[in-house]
């Protein structure tokens, strides 16, 4: 798919399924302090729970389904106490957001921010929900990361406890990590060579002796103290460009042969000379080189720190927002369960208005008033 499709495919699939005519019923199947949660919320979080997990696991999707969409509920009310949470917190999302924005319309190609908008709009998204979307996400992942990841304490005897455990997880074959500048002598933008790649189109010999020269230029420049990722940057024709030259890590077998022997003889940091490739003139950067069988602990010390923090911010997020729990107004509606219950919390039910004038649902007011059926 591409990527513009893929970037908006979630929000087209929610604006899909929220698509109904405005006097609608609708159901309230939650209430979270002064916010409710309705039963087309919980539709429309399935239906992105399903596609997320299709991406993610693509072979064996079906066996996580029954567990993720038993949480759902749990993950909404979760979302409403962290954005309260956030508000208390000053937390607003508005730097991130603006940066992620950034971010995706470089990945697009885009021009501007209003090229990114009238894209959304092309493809029948509104731009404003899918910037909440986003921007719900930042709040709720920055206020976890302040309130849960900020106070996790990870020691050194904690690292070399976790190596000690898993030698055998952490045994590899060599490997590099690569960025590339590439000089293109093709009409479009290419991938960096590999053994199935399709035949390139015919080249210019005008062309090709003008890529040739600037690629020389680009080396000499590396030479004199240039950064790569700032060269990449700036005079890349590759589709890594944005992210510095990024191409990812490699194990033998995977690259071209000439590519392989060129890069897997190079040491961390250092790069290659001009290699001529069917898509122009590339210079690729080793910027880590692992050698087969267990890496030193010094060597991947930052990557076991991250695993313990994964390990661990799980259940301590759980820790926390139980806690949050106990301290709100939470009632959901019988026959629906939210699997995050804390037996402490307060539950008591209260008198919400038919029309939700008393009421916000996903964080933010409504648009237009709709009916809703109370419990």
């Amino acid at each position: 798919m591409p990527k513009k499709l893929v970037l908006f495919a979630s929000v087209l699939l929610l604006a899909a399924i929220a698509l109904r005519a405005d006097d609608i019923v609708d159901e309230i199947i939650a209430r979270v302090n002064d916010q409710i949660i309705t039963r087309s919320d919980m539709e429309k979080a399935k239906a992105t729970t399903l596609e997320e997990l299709k991406q993610r696991f693509p072979s064996d999707w079906q066996s996580h389904v029954a567990k993720a969409q038993a949480d759902t509920l749990r993950d909404l009310v979760d979302q409403q106490l962290l954005l309260e949470r956030g508000k208390d917190l000053g937390i607003t999302g508005e730097t991130e957001l603006v940066k992620r924005l950034n971010q995706m319309r470089q990945q697009m190609g885009l021009a501007s921010i209003d090229d990114l908008e009238a894209e959304a709009k092309k493809q029948g998204v509104s731009y404003e929900d899918f910037k909440e979307q986003i921007r719900i996400s930042v709040v709720t992942q920055q206020v976890i990361g302040q309130e849960v990841g900020g106070k996790l304490h990870i020691s050194n005897e904690d690292i070399q406890d976790w190596y000690n455990k898993h030698q055998k997880e952490l045994e590899g074959p060599e490997e590099v990590n690569l960025s590339e500048i590439m000089v293109s002598t093709q009409p479009a933008k290419q991938d960096v060579e590999s053994k199935d790649k399709p035949a390139a189109q015919p080249e210019d010999p005008a062309k090709v002796a003008e890529a040739e020269t600037k690629a020389n230029q680009l080396l000499d420049q590396l030479k004199n103290g240039a950064k790569f990722d700032d060269l990449a940057k700036k005079s890349s024709d590759g589709p890594t460009a944005a992210q510095g030259g990024t191409l990812g890590t490699f194990k033998r077998g995977e690259l071209a042969k000439d590519l392989e022997d060129k890069t897997f003889s190079l040491k961390t940091g250092e790069n290659t000379g001009v290699i001529r490739t069917r898509q122009g003139f590339i210079i690729l950067k080793v910027t880590a080189h692992r050698p087969a069988g267990i890496p030193p602990l010094k060597d991947i010390s930052d990557r076991i720190r991250e695993a313990i923090y994964s390990e661990r911010l799980e259940p301590a997020a759980r820790a926390y927002l139980t806690k949050l729990r106990e301290q709100a107004f939470i009632d959901i509606k019988p026959g629906y369960t939210d699997t995050g219950a804390s037996p402490n919390q307060s539950n008591k039910p209260t008198i919400v208005a038919a029309n939700n004038e008393g009421g916000s649902r996903a964080g933010k007011p409504p648009k237009k008033k709709k009916k809703f059926l109370v419990f």
